[in-house]
């Protein structure tokens, strides 16, 4: 069975989900397309051969009709995912739903409830769950080669230039127009620790701030926007440099370039720069984005998880450390040595080998999450999908009350029972 599916936002991400169908056209075909700015719309039907009656401007002009589609891809800001999941949930679709699910926790409680009454399958895109680097980590505890989790040590390394790119330039900027950068950021991270500890938190402690995008740091001098700066050079956060260095690079032409402008010459940079918030100074202010945020959680049985979030990186692969009572874990994305307290060997395995999709995004788990809902809806087996709405709403409800302890100076938030 060719599963047809329509893709709701047509940016980097719907882009991505949707190129599965490139990839494996005997699996998937892109049947429709919904999204307001033309020029994206265009670009993504046209790569998948979508047909002018396929074609809208909104969410809300494909919910209009009878269901098109077996499944949709929605891709949409985060504020504009509870409304059109709950209707396309009405209308049959099954959903593959970009993370967060929404950016408050009685929405993604609504959403939830949409899919659980209408009983469509809904898979909250959580990539991380399917890589093969997750499979290694996941497969030594659970054969009990690190023996009882004690603690866990995770560091997201957001990177100094995609926090400024993402959170201080862009969409996620402020958190009253997308969603708190832990949220946005981290619910990938909250998720994966729950899954790999395998325990229901208990509670969560948070601290941070926004440490230096503000203009209380503003260098003497600077300008509102880097083109017309006097202190660009030596700015680690200069848009000219970082953005015009991308054109080189044909990976970061396709991401994050294509987030800042669709004409991808020396020309076409410049003007974006001139004019949209990508070329703003990150001390200019109207940004509130967390930029370092540390986050601790506990389990029902005892274990305790720490998760840090910095822009003060480089970017790369999360790094994770995990401690247990027979032996100690250490992972950075690709890589997972494990040592034996028992005979103090070490061993490591190394999870980029093999596989048609081991470089795509997030590790392979882009494609391996296509792979897995496009399987799902084909077969009915719902058990394919690691990261349905309940499991999902778990971690989501650790981001909430993260946020409400950091809010609160750190002070511990006890999550009661879903």
């Amino acid at each position: 069975m060719t599963v047809s599916l329509a893709v709701v936002g047509a940016g980097n991400r719907g882009s991505t989900y949707a190129g599965y169908a490139l990839r494996h056209p005997e699996r998937a075909r892109i049947v429709a397309v919904a999204e307001p700015r033309a020029a994206h719309r265009a670009a993504l039907a046209d790569a998948h051969g979508v047909a002018a009656s396929g074609r809208f401007d909104s969410w809300q002009a494909l919910a209009a009709r009878p269901r098109l589609a077996d499944a949709v891809v929605l891709a949409t800001p985060d504020r504009e995912h509870a409304e059109p999941a709950a209707r396309l949930a009405e209308l049959g679709y099954h959903i593959l739903l970009e993370k967060p699910i929404a950016p408050t926790e009685a929405e993604c409680a609504a959403v939830t409830a949409a899919a659980d009454r209408t009983g469509v399958l809904l898979a909250v895109c959580h990539v991380l769950r399917y890589t093969r680097y997750t499979d290694a980590v996941k497969r030594y505890v659970d054969n009990g080669a690190v023996g009882r989790i004690v603690g866990v040590d995770h560091l997201e390394p957001v990177g100094w230039w995609h926090f400024a790119h993402s959170y201080v330039r862009g969409n996620w900027r402020r958190a009253d127009t997308s969603s708190s950068s832990l949220l946005a950021k981290c619910c990938h991270d909250l998720d994966w620790l729950r899954y790999v500890v395998d325990d229901t938190p208990v509670r969560i402690s948070s601290a941070g701030a926004l440490h230096h995008f503000h203009p209380g740091n503003r260098p003497a001098g600077a300008a509102d926007r880097c083109l017309d700066c006097p202190v660009e050079s030596r700015c680690p956060y200069s848009a000219a440099r970082f953005y015009r260095d991308c054109l080189a690079d044909p990976d970061r032409r396709e991401w994050p370039l294509s987030v800042v402008t669709r004409d991808l010459t020396a020309s076409g940079v410049t003007a974006a720069l001139r004019d949209s918030p990508y070329g703003r100074c990150v001390y200019a202010g109207g940004n509130d984005a967390v930029d370092h945020q540390s986050v601790t959680v506990s389990f029902a049985a005892g274990a305790t998880a720490t998760l840090t979030m910095s822009a003060f990186t480089p970017g790369g692969h999360r790094r994770t450390r995990i401690m247990g009572t027979h032996g100690y874990l250490e992972g950075d994305g690709e890589t997972v040595t494990l040592t034996d307290f028992v005979t103090g060997a070490t061993v490591t395995t190394d999870t980029r080998a093999g596989g048609a999709d081991a470089g795509s995004g997030h590790g392979g788990g882009d494609m391996g999450l296509m792979a897995a809902f496009v399987a799902a809806v084909a077969t009915g087996d719902r058990s394919l999908v690691r990261s349905g709405p309940h499991e999902s709403l778990d971690s989501h409800r650790m981001a909430f009350a993260a946020e409400r302890s950091r809010l609160a100076g750190g002070a511990p938030v006890a999550l009661a029972a879903p």
